[in-house]
């Protein structure tokens, strides 16, 4: 047996092992593509294990993520921080081998990967990232970048839409450096996949503008490496290599569904491990450690030259140097500057200002690369004068995503995720819904990805219930660690900027796209905040009327009229989560326990009623809306003075 046999039967048999020791895993694609990702570990991966964050990397998403036993035991072998003492604790409370790979928990995991298809258009999201820094920055005779983007996927990823969604976009943008392997072993948790899925995986992905290579026997070791190095090659268009493989290859269900989410009893781990000639138990062979830390020493070397060539670029480029070192500096944003500069569109509405806004932001920050999903003159989410980005024009910083929403929030993720760009996404709030997966996974890993979600409310009127968003706003403020803002004007806009970027946490934005009249007394720096006081009684309130967005005009109106017979404060609340942050001090002083609160928004939320005083109510919608102009629509929802007034005399009755 040679060494490379032998490396990938303790590869096999330590995966294997990893997963019996737990009673838990996903043993089938486990062993099925051990040949698959050893070949890309040993002869084609470009990885310095000591410094998990070299810019010039190959990056790897393991859009299978349930493969995760196979990848720890790999970057076990390969130089990793990840010990064998680890792999026996797979799946164990806060060990860094958890069930499906974690971003920031273990070293080497470039991406949060579990949902199936998710990982896929993360991988396109990198991709991009890569042609853009290669466009900037590299010049002839100095490749400062110059890597792969590589995936790792199964039947169930390509059959998710998202998946289908990214892989059609990376086709139209020829991502040449991306390269997905896709183990294709026919067999599904359910059963065979032809019960569900009888398409031509190779004849779809040509159509989409993919080269395509086929691997007999994806469980060689040969043929895959041959496949790979072939894939490296391709000039114009992204490479899916299909491996044909054997699920569960060499136990007792190989082949069959039942082995997909199965584990080896002690039984059968011992005669499969006597199978492949392996008698130790969580071992790694000196000859096997050997070859494999061969291949993370060529990894060093190979960041070493590049430091070497960098420093030659920074003699030979000092210009494009000093970009390349600036690129990513977010300690530089002006945004005094921005408000100083969008103050003019003051009294439009929130969408056209954000417009404004981003532009402002992008003149910069050279990293800042967004886009919508077809909806760019609606929600009005792109940069002026910055080119759209595609095959011919790289430096485009507006990305069409077509529509595609699914795959625009995950594409977006990966480009946060391959190095700190500041990105964007913006569709109708209405439709937010389609990006929920991959707003939770934004959330989870904590990426500064904002969200232009327009046509806020009711008040989008006539294209009926189906563009009027009521519940979509909770959604987005149930996902834990997403930070949603609704802003009423420009200040409170750029607030929401500033807090997304200086926190690195997500930002949902609720955008109207009707004006809002000028507000007297919002705050920049109030609204960092979270929510404050922009109408003052002057003495201790009986009514606290709490708003964000566009009703915070109806509530400084209803203030109005109420203050003829009672203390009134109003309350500006761009966004609840933030304001949760706040001390208790402060937050009951902006909103005292013994007044009666109202919380006015277009919405059926009751996120706020958790976070108010006890004596709070929420005036909001409770039922879709009929189709019609937009400011009746509005009206008869109640949400006008005389209505939203005579809501209040009555819980102050009621109190009394």
């Amino acid at each position: 047996m040679n060494i490379t046999q032998k490396s990938i039967n303790y590869l096999k048999a330590i995966s294997a092992e990893t997963i019996s020791n737990a009673k838990s895993g996903h043993l089938g694609v486990t062993i099925g593509a051990s040949s698959i990702l050893f070949a890309f570990f040993k002869d084609h991966y470009n990885f310095d294990a000591s410094d998990t964050d070299f810019l010039n990397r190959d990056r790897f998403v393991l859009s299978a993520g349930h493969a995760s036993a196979l990848y720890y035991t790999l970057l076990s072998m390969f130089g990793f921080d990840i010990s064998l003492q680890d792999l026996k604790e797979f799946r164990k409370y806060k060990s860094k081998t958890p069930g499906h790979p974690e971003y920031r928990v273990t070293d080497g995991v470039e991406v949060s990967t579990g949902p199936l298809g998710q990982g896929v258009a993360n991988a396109v999201g990198m991709a991009i990232a890569e042609t853009v820094m290669e466009e900037r920055f590299n010049t002839v005779g100095f490749n400062i970048i110059d890597h792969y983007t590589y995936c790792f996927c199964g039947d169930g990823c390509l059959m998710e839409g998202v998946a289908q969604e990214a892989v059609s976009l990376a086709g139209a943008l020829k991502l040449n450096k991306l390269i997905l392997f896709y183990d294709s072993n026919n067999v599904t948790i359910d059963g065979p996949l032809n019960i569900a899925n009888k398409e031509n995986v190779a004849k779809k992905f040509r159509a989409m503008g993919w080269n395509v290579i086929r691997v007999a026997n994806g469980n060689s070791y040969y043929a895959c490496t041959r496949a790979i190095s072939a894939a490296k090659k391709s000039k114009n268009k992204p490479t899916i290599i299909i491996f044909k493989t054997t699920i569960g290859i060499g136990t007792d269900k190989e082949g069959t569904s039942s082995v997909h989410g199965a584990y080896l009893k002690p039984a059968e781990l011992e005669a499969f491990k006597e199978k492949l000639k392996v008698k130790e138990s969580f071992y790694v062979p000196s000859d096997v450690r050997d070859l494999c830390m061969a291949t993370a020493r060529r990894g060093k070397l190979n960041h070493e030259k590049w430091n070497q060539n960098l420093a030659m670029y920074s003699s030979t480029h000092p210009e494009l140097y000093k970009s390349l070192t600036a690129f990513f500096d977010k300690k530089k944003i002006n945004f005094e500057r921005i408000l100083k500069n969008i103050a003019k569109y003051d009294g439009q509405s929130t969408r056209k200002i954000n417009h404004y806004a981003l532009s402002e932001l992008a003149y910069q920050c050279p990293q800042l690369i967004g886009g919508t999903a077809d909806v760019a003159p609606s929600s009005m989410a792109y940069i002026d004068n910055a080119g759209n980005f595609s095959s011919g024009y790289k430096r485009g910083k507006n990305i069409h995503f077509g529509v595609r929403e699914h795959a625009m929030g995950a594409i977006m993720n990966g480009i946060a995720l391959y190095e700190d760009f500041i990105t964007f996404d913006s569709t109708f709030l209405a439709f937010s819904n389609y990006m929920l997966p991959a707003l939770r996974m934004r959330a989870m890993m904590k990426l500064p990805v904002m969200s232009f979600f327009t046509h806020d409310s009711i008040a989008v009127g006539q294209d009926g219930p189906s563009h009027q968003p009521i519940e979509q706003i909770s959604q987005l403020r149930a996902i834990i660690g997403n930070i949603v803002f609704r802003p009423c004007d420009y200040k409170e806009l750029v607030a929401g900027y500033q807090y997304c970027i200086k926190s690195n946490k997500p930002v949902s934005f609720s955008l109207t796209r009707q004006d809002i009249a000028h507000i007297d007394n919002t705050s920049f720096e109030n609204a960092l905040n979270g929510g404050y006081v922009i109408k003052d009684c002057g003495k201790k309130p009986e009514v606290v009327l709490v708003a964000s967005g566009s009703e915070v005009v109806l509530a400084l109106n209803t203030a109005l009229e109420l203050e003829k017979k009672h203390a009134v404060n109003v309350v500006s609340m761009p966004s609840l989560e933030v304001f949760e942050e706040q001390s208790t001090n402060y937050k009951q002083k902006v909103l005292p326990k013994d007044a009666l609160t109202i919380y006015i928004e277009m919405s059926n939320d009751t996120k706020a009623l958790k976070i108010l005083p006890q004596n709070s109510y929420l005036y909001g919608v409770n039922s879709y809306q009929y189709s019609g102009d937009g400011e009746v629509v509005v009206d008869k929802a109640g949400f006008n003075v005389k209505s939203l007034s005579k809501f209040i005399e009555n819980k102050l009755k009621q109190q009394n």
